[in-house]
């Protein structure tokens, strides 16, 4: 995976502890006056039973940093693992190739696709490179023309979303980021061909929505998903980095919350600890969730799928605003 795989989340250290002591007991050397593999699988009983405690009751803003684990497996690494024969396509044909936003066209399960992504990169080059998975304007319009193409030839759309947000620059913005973000998702609701989008790791933002407006929107277990950061939420509402925690719980940011809510429609599990501790597991088991969900849309009348993808966002933002007006 990555240069940076050994980062060690605070809540983490009490298992990477264990670990390590297990590790030092394997290479020791077989004593008759002491029996090290009774003392191993008592450690590893001991792990087994603290993960589970700890990775499956974690709080929002440590879903958050699982979200944003270095070593979690980004777009490209997705693309690699789920697509046959894939090509690489650059450009917006107006102004340059954006390289944070990546797109092609290849096999899914034996299914032509178009394939859309936010890449973040997975060291320090790679991420200079990726500009850190934030598009410019250019990187939406060029998702525009992939999924322009995309309808033409009747081809379905994956996306795969993991960006803090859309790039902040002078330069972006000179060149019309809100523009390109607002066209973006008008595109989604638009294209006649199922669009299926999965939020691999942090969905921020309008960078995120620009491509995450999908007939079926998925997100890994520990991923989150929000219309600003919980540090950009904690500096509006409190002025204070402090409360950066209590910002992450208020924003309901987290797959669950956002499956309770309606604005997702499925959730994927990852292995035990995050996506990073397995990722061929991760790949297998988000492989099988687009699997069945393309079945589904496949079958469907595209004209049909495009107005049920509009009324099912149309409804979102309506349940909201219903319940604005009640607590007023």
């Amino acid at each position: 995976m990555s240069d940076t795989e050994n980062v060690i989340l605070d809540f983490e250290k009490t298992i990477v502890e264990i670990e390590e002591k297990i590790n030092h007991l394997k290479q020791i050397s077989p004593d008759e006056d002491l029996d090290i593999n009774k003392e191993i699988k008592r450690l590893e009983k001991r792990l087994n039973t603290h993960k589970e405690n700890v990775y499956r009751n974690l709080t929002p803003w440590q879903k958050a940093q699982i979200a944003r684990h270095p070593s979690r497996p980004h777009c490209l690494d997705y693309i690699n693992a789920l697509i046959e024969d894939f090509t690489l396509l650059c450009g917006d044909r107006r102004f340059a190739d954006d390289k944070a936003l990546v797109g092609g066209i290849g096999k899914f399960e034996g299914t032509p696709v178009v394939v859309i992504g936010q890449e973040k990169g997975n060291d320090l080059d790679s991420r200079i490179k990726y500009n850190f998975g934030m598009a410019k304007p250019e990187g939406y319009r060029k998702a525009q023309r992939l999924m322009d193409m995309a309808e033409k030839f009747k081809l379905p759309i994956l996306s795969f979303v993991d960006t803090a947000g859309a790039y902040p620059g002078i330069d972006a913005e000179a060149r019309g980021q809100a523009e390109a973000i607002a066209s973006s998702i008008e595109k989604c609701l638009q294209v006649k061909t199922p669009i299926i989008s999965t939020v691999i790791g942090e969905g921020g933002s309008g960078g995120a929505i620009a491509i995450a407006v999908a007939d079926k929107v998925i997100m890994l277990e520990h991923s989150i998903y929000s219309v600003i950061s919980p540090e950009g939420c904690a500096s509006i509402l409190w002025r204070s980095a402090e409360k950066t925690k209590e910002a992450t719980e208020a924003l309901h940011l987290t797959a669950q919350d956002l499956k309770k809510l309606g604005i997702i429609d499925e959730i994927v599990e990852e292995p035990l600890g995050g996506a990073h501790r397995n990722p061929q597991q991760m790949f297998d088991n988000l492989r099988e969730s687009v699997k069945k969900n393309l079945q589904e849309l496949k079958s469907m009348d595209y004209a049909k799928l495009k107005e049920q993808r509009t009324a099912k966002f149309l409804k979102i933002g309506s349940q909201f605003l219903e319940k604005d007006k009640k607590k007023k």
